[in-house]
């Protein structure tokens, strides 16, 4: 039987070399983006549609959709709310389509655009991501969206911990670097995963903006079982898709 490839690319600055059309890419934003998705489906938002700029994003409004947008964390003049995933409550986003635009997120899911498929991962749906990705028969390419293009530690610690759940499977297989590396990130941190992450400079940032009160929320593992899938340009729940 033929195993399948997990490659980690570690800053979307690097993805035209882990680039493959028929990989299933993660796209991986712990703090905030991947979170603030996930929690949206779980609190049953239709849609989100992602626009990787403020431009997009203000024209988005002016169209009358609901608008969650930030750039460095702070909340865009216009956007109805910002990036928190506590913003994605049920009162404001169930049965509801979001127009979304974040620093690093959004424009990281456009750029794996071409793939196969593009899903969200994030702390709170692990289990049932790496349960689906198993039933596939597909290489993965796990896509930090990192900082500026900048590696950063929030979403590598992540990778890893995704990437241990995969390779405990015998279908898959890694000759990847950044994989081994972070995996080793997660041996060190699952333990304590709030103390490992404390060290990450989007720890800092967050706590300075005082915008670090969902940080144990974003790596609380299996609070819902949705898969956020991109499709045709926008984000639905892969559990609500008609086969």
């Amino acid at each position: 039987m033929r195993k399948n490839s997990i490659e980690v690319c570690l800053s979307p600055a690097l993805y035209e070399y882990h680039r493959n059309v028929d990989s299933i890419v993660v796209v991986i934003d712990t703090l905030r983006a991947s979170s603030a998705i996930c929690s949206a489906f779980a609190n049953g938002a239709v849609r989100l549609l992602p626009v990787s700029t403020v431009e997009e994003a203000r024209e988005m409004k002016k169209k009358g959709f609901i608008v969650a947008a930030e750039r460095d964390g702070y909340v865009l003049d216009f956007a109805d709310f910002g990036n928190s995933p506590f913003n994605f409550t049920a009162e404001r986003v169930k049965g509801k389509t979001v127009a979304y635009s974040t620093t690093n997120g959004t424009r990281t899911i456009e750029l794996a655009s071409g793939a196969y498929m593009i899903v969200i991962g994030s702390f709170l749906n692990i289990t049932a991501l790496s349960d689906w990705l198993n039933e596939q028969e597909r290489d993965i390419v796990l896509l930090c969206a990192g900082w500026k293009n900048k590696v950063n530690i929030e979403d590598s610690f992540y990778a890893g911990a995704l990437c241990n759940r995969l390779m405990e499977n015998n279908k898959f297989f890694t000759d990847c670097d950044s994989a081994k590396i972070v995996m080793d990130m997660w041996s060190l941190g699952k333990e304590n995963p709030l103390e490992y992450i404390d060290k990450a400079a989007q720890r800092r940032r967050l706590r300075d903006k005082g915008l670090d009160d969902c940080l144990a929320f974003c790596h609380k593992p299996d609070s819902t079982d949705v898969i956020p899938v991109c499709s045709e340009g926008e984000i639905v729940n892969l559990n609500k898709v008609k086969p």
